[in-house]
């Protein structure tokens, strides 16, 4: 919840992807090149972005998505592409999933490629997400694994010869849903995954797997939404501290 700026005893009340979304505009400074994700709790804080934006905050935008560019753009949010800049300061995105270890599942909206790249790219990186994301174990939600038009096939015949029961991501139209670096998605349905970093060594090294959507100690900080309006942090300083190292 936050207080109504014209009216300061009025308490507006959200859903957790607000509030997150919302509380990750106090990660963003003046003059900082920030990487922009995709998906409906980053929507909100592109909102909020914007809002400063257009009160006078200076910054530019790097985008995961050409959805995300459209909005950033129709909301007068400077952009660049990613090859323009040389480092990102900070990247702000969702996850489909996250685990206690901020290890994390996305490309649910079929980012997973450009999410990455610029996650690679950026000093800093935080995810915004509602409660219901946080999990134990990952696995739950489907893992995105991004392969090449040319032998799909082949790809889902691999996966599914090691049990990972792969079904070819559609759109709206029934065809191949195809990406914006212009391959389609098998979604892999595993529904638990004992060892995310192994698994995503595996990935790494299939022949025609252009990329997956295993984030394994790829961010920094998430920023959990709860119902009731408030917003709890989980940090990788937070976890080394409370292992002692």
């Amino acid at each position: 919840m936050f207080l109504d700026r014209q009216n300061t005893n009025r308490v507006i009340f959200m859903d957790g992807k607000e509030a997150a979304g919302r509380k990750a505009i106090d990660e963003i400074r003046e003059g900082m090149t920030v990487g922009l994700g995709t998906g409906s709790t980053v929507y909100y804080f592109l909102q909020v972005l914007a809002e400063k934006v257009a009160e006078g905050l200076s910054i530019t935008g790097v985008a995961t998505s050409q959805k995300t560019v459209k909005l950033a753009t129709e909301w007068q949010i400077p952009m660049k592409p990613l090859n323009s800049v040389d480092q990102i300061d900070i990247t702000i995105d969702g996850a489909d999933e996250c685990d206690p270890s901020l290890n994390g599942i996305k490309g649910g909206g079929g980012a997973l490629l450009y999410e990455k790249l610029v996650a690679k790219a950026s000093k800093k990186r935080v995810w915004i997400v509602d409660s219901r994301k946080e999990v134990e174990q990952l696995g739950s939600f489907p893992l995105p694994i991004e392969v090449i038009p040319f032998g799909w096939k082949q790809v889902r015949q691999a996966m599914e010869n090691k049990g990972y029961r792969p079904e070819l991501r559609l759109n709206e139209q029934g065809e191949p849903f195809v990406t914006d670096a212009h391959h389609y998605i098998l979604d892999l349905h595993l529904r638990a995954i004992q060892d995310p970093a192994s698994l995503a060594a595996e990935l790494d090294h299939v022949t025609g797997i252009v990329e997956h959507g295993l984030f394994v100690g790829m961010t920094d900080e998430i920023l959990i939404g709860y119902p009731d309006g408030h917003v709890g942090t989980l940090s990788r300083k937070d976890i080394l501290r409370r292992s002692g190292k």
